[in-house]
């Protein structure tokens, strides 16, 4: 399983999440957003309607048709619609991330300092895979 660390510096978790799902969704994957913050989830909700040409198909956990959602909006961790790949919106990491095959955490200068604890407590961690990236003018650079 691989843990990204994303650090949002130019974008916010919104953009961030916009992009990396519209990738995800190019290839057929599914996708859990987990936010705790009920406003982040409606400005992702918002950002997933304004995709250019277009919009990616989602819904809230709970709601009508959820196991088919291609991408999933809640505040739990349960995959309602079989997503494999789960991003931690809010920068706050859960345990239970560490069952999907990728887990994304955004985190920013108000949860960098968590990201930090999460990313040495994942040092020992079995089957852990773990990758930092940062944005240089716009683009994700994987750092480590």
């Amino acid at each position: 399983m691989r843990v990204d660390f994303y650090q949002l510096s130019s974008d916010t978790a919104e953009v961030a999440i916009r992009k990396i799902a519209t990738k995800a969704c190019e290839k057929g994957e599914r996708m859990l957003v987990v936010s705790a913050d009920d406003a982040q989830l409606m400005r992702i909700d918002e950002a997933l309607w304004a995709v250019e040409g277009s919009f990616l198909a989602h819904g809230p956990a709970g709601g009508p048709h959820q196991d088919r959602q291609p991408i999933l909006l809640s505040d739990r961790t349960d995959p309602a619609n079989g997503a494999r790949l789960i991003a931690l919106a809010d920068g706050v990491w859960r345990d239970e991330a560490l069952g999907f095959d990728r887990a994304l955490l955004m985190f920013d200068e108000a949860t960098v300092e968590a990201a930090r604890v999460t990313w040495r407590g994942l040092d020992t961690a079995e089957g852990v895979e773990r990758a930092y990236w940062r944005q240089d003018g716009g683009k994700w650079i994987k750092a480590a």
